[in-house]
């Protein structure tokens, strides 16, 4: 964990930018399931007092992504394949109509925006990043909302993702993984730019089911990571 390298902007509160960290290497497996998370090691690491830490802690625990352990320890809980499963549905049945009501309304400022994220997935893959891939791939879905007018869609999903996203990181180093990921965007951002809706949905809905279609793999890779559904 790298809690030490995290500058607070003083200007907001603690607790929110602490959460965001720590969310950021529980999705990215930076911090890995089974993690401890002592409140008195964070509260060091981050120059603060235990209270922020403790109300970061519990904001992760809605979202299951930590257990907490009162009078013990707070640890980062193993993937739930059933909320993941959830997730994807819900991901799923928005990015779907988002992409129709793009489709209708083809945006050359967001065909510019799309293709810079799949531009950066490329150069991040040949470089080896695999933080900045996953960084570009939010991106282009975050920027899919966007243009539809349903931002406020993807904070609501976000919360539910956690899982989910885990998942996918996990499934990220298979061999042509990255490469169908950037191949999928292309085919979700040409058909949305020919105006062609159901092309659109057919290429995002073969994009969103390539990690679920392996949980049984991952889950024997990774058995210590994951709960049995």
């Amino acid at each position: 964990m790298h809690s030490q390298k995290l500058r607070l902007d003083r200007s907001r509160h603690a607790a929110p930018q602490v959460f965001e960290h720590l969310r950021e290497q529980i999705v990215s497996l930076e911090l890995a399931p089974g993690a401890p998370l002592s409140r008195v090691t964070l509260a060091e690491a981050y120059g603060l007092s235990q209270t922020p830490i403790r109300d970061a802690l519990m904001k992760l625990a809605e979202e299951a992504l930590v257990e907490i352990y009162p009078q013990h320890t707070t640890v980062v809980s193993r993937i739930d394949i059933a909320a993941a499963r959830q997730a994807h549905f819900l991901r799923r049945s928005l990015e779907l109509e988002i992409a129709h009501i793009l489709a209708q309304r083809p945006d050359p400022l967001l065909i510019q925006r799309l293709q810079a994220s799949i531009d950066r997935q490329r150069v991040s893959h040949a470089n080896g990043q695999p933080q900045p891939f996953m960084d570009a791939d939010q991106a282009f879905h975050r920027d899919m909302h966007e243009a539809a007018g349903m931002i406020g869609l993807w904070h609501m999903a976000q919360r539910y993702s956690g899982h989910l996203d885990r998942l996918r990181r996990l499934h990220l180093p298979e061999a042509g993984k990255a490469e169908r990921i950037m191949d999928d965007h292309q085919r979700v951002l040409d058909a949305i730019a020919a105006q062609d809706a159901p092309r659109a949905q057919q290429a995002l809905r073969e994009h969103l089911s390539g990690t679920l279609s392996q949980v049984a793999e991952i889950c024997k890779r990774y058995p210590d990571y994951v709960l049995p559904e």
